[in-house]
């Protein structure tokens, strides 16, 4: 979700810079900063970036100039006619004829013609919407970019869940052999308790021993959470919430694995796949 673009313009004597940043957040949080009077482009901003990001905090900010307030200039043909009046007065009293160029330095000769605001204004305000949709798309490529850079990342953090999920299957005290021979010691403990268990309460306990010691269907979970995290990758457009459910479930089977483990092997192994399920879901907070 993170990002950045910039887009600069200028006409009819404004310079303006567009800019646009995105950081991480859990809703689409657009904060504007802009001078006073541009509240349209603001509304349209607010109307705009939703169609095309859906997550993120966004910074969009526009710093205008004036770099000029005259497009044109005129001659203020009445002065320079009283002037000529004045001239030839003094030429007739033996003075030479002025020159065009020191008619034109005479204050007031030459007027400046400030251009009508309201279109100059227009010209602005449609430049300006336009660039805002180009400083738009800027930053949603800039984001998806990094979306595909952390694609690679965390399919390297899927492969390293599924090659612990396998360890964990491989351990020697999760086969069923070793299973089923714990479990027989276990109820006989339980038949030659003193005093001696009722049928309902014997059942109960090995109920509880057979829940606890097979952790067969977390594994089968956490391989099914797996796929399902490749097919959101698969899927790609905004898919952050939905990876980040994903990542709360790979955690709770890691958990459970740990919990039921008697074994230190499946134990330092349950203890791996945790410390990866978090980096994932450290990464997971950057995809929109």
């Amino acid at each position: 979700m993170t990002g950045f673009a910039r887009v600069d313009g200028h006409a009819d004597g404004y310079a303006w810079t567009l800019e646009a940043k995105s950081v991480n957040g859990r809703n689409l949080d657009l904060r504007c900063r802009m001078p006073s009077g541009f509240d349209q482009l603001e509304a349209q901003a607010r109307a705009e970036i939703p169609k095309t990001l859906a997550r993120g905090t966004v910074n969009l900010t526009l710093n205008v100039t004036r770099t000029s307030t005259v497009s044109q200039i005129r001659i203020n043909r009445e002065l320079l006619a009283q002037v000529l009046e004045l001239a030839r007065e003094i030429e007739g009293e033996g003075a030479a004829p002025p020159r065009l160029d020191a008619l034109l330095t005479v204050r007031g000769i030459i007027e400046p013609v400030e251009e009508d605001e309201t279109e100059a204004r227009e010209r602005l305000d449609a430049a300006l919407k336009k660039d805002l949709g180009a400083v738009v798309g800027r930053l949603a490529s800039a984001r998806a970019a990094e979306g595909a850079r952390l694609v690679t990342i965390l399919n390297g953090h899927l492969d390293e869940i599924a090659r612990l999920t396998e360890a964990s299957a491989a351990c020697s005290s999760v086969q069923p052999e070793v299973l089923k021979e714990k479990l027989r010691a276990q109820v006989a403990a339980l038949l030659d308790a003193v005093p001696a268990l009722s049928e309902d309460r014997l059942a109960q306990e090995a109920a509880l021993i057979i829940a606890k010691g097979d952790v067969r269907e977390e594994m089968d979970r956490l391989r099914a959470h797996v796929q399902a995290a490749r097919d959101l990758l698969a899927e790609g457009g905004a898919i952050g919430r939905r990876f980040d459910f994903l990542c709360q479930e790979f955690n709770r089977e890691a958990n459970t694995l740990c919990s039921k483990s008697a074994d230190v092997e499946l134990t330092r192994i349950g203890l791996s796949l945790k410390a990866s399920i978090e980096q994932l879901r450290e990464q997971v907070q950057n995809i929109e």
